[in-house]
């Protein structure tokens, strides 16, 4: 292969394009320091537009990164020391930990699937399935199909972005704007349920007794 060959395939915006994806979105979902979702939309904004992307890989590999990096983080809960435990629950509130280890006793795998779609539902899903020593051979599959259905919504929001606008830059900005503001409208939305106390029952009449 000539040295011509060798740098057309190096530059080529698929041989880039699906490593910078996953590596993206393996390394959000390991360590929160990047948008996974708005890497994911982006990638699939530019393969609407640009066309050197196909939006199924897209999807594939970005549902391959999520499913890692939720296996890795689950790792560290199940098996790494406190210190490990404390980094991942770093910014996490207790009582929500404790809210999510409860309704694994009653919905099992479906709170994996939820947490990976709820904003911020994750990382407590995640800790207290460690905490339970959740089995592999469940969380496998439910992790699985989380990350793929978490990869469509994003998908979806980059290919809509790229049906607006023909400019693989303008759609690509928006597309990750998009799921930005999505995304805090959904944190804002779920911290306000958090935050609101169920009502209390009202009495029954007929428990009263005489006057």
């Amino acid at each position: 292969m000539s040295a011509g060959a060798l740098a057309a395939g190096w530059t080529d915006s698929s041989s880039i394009g699906y490593p910078v994806l996953f590596g993206g979105v393996l390394l959000g979902s390991v360590v929160p320091v990047v948008p996974t979702g708005a890497v994911v939309g982006a990638g699939a904004a530019f393969a609407v537009t640009a066309h050197e992307l196909d939006v199924v890989l897209v999807v594939l590999v970005a549902t391959l990164g999520a499913w890692a990096g939720d296996l890795v983080t689950f790792a560290i809960c199940r098996f790494g020391g406190p210190a490990a435990v404390r980094w991942v629950a770093r910014g996490q509130h207790a009582d929500r930990i404790e809210e999510v280890r409860e309704q694994f006793h009653r919905h099992g795998w479906q709170i994996v699937v939820v947490g990976r779609l709820l904003p911020a539902g994750r990382i407590p899903v995640l800790l207290a399935a460690g905490a339970l020593a959740y089995p592999w051979r469940r969380l496998l599959p439910a992790s699985l199909l989380a990350a793929f259905l978490w990869a469509v919504a994003y998908a979806a929001l980059g290919v809509v972005s790229g049906g607006i606008f023909d400019s693989p830059l303008i759609a690509v900005l928006l597309a990750t704007v998009l799921v930005l503001v999505v995304g805090a409208v959904l944190n804002v939305v779920g911290s306000h349920r958090r935050r609101t106390p169920d009502p209390e029952p009202e009495p029954d009449p007929s428990a009263c007794g005489p006057a």
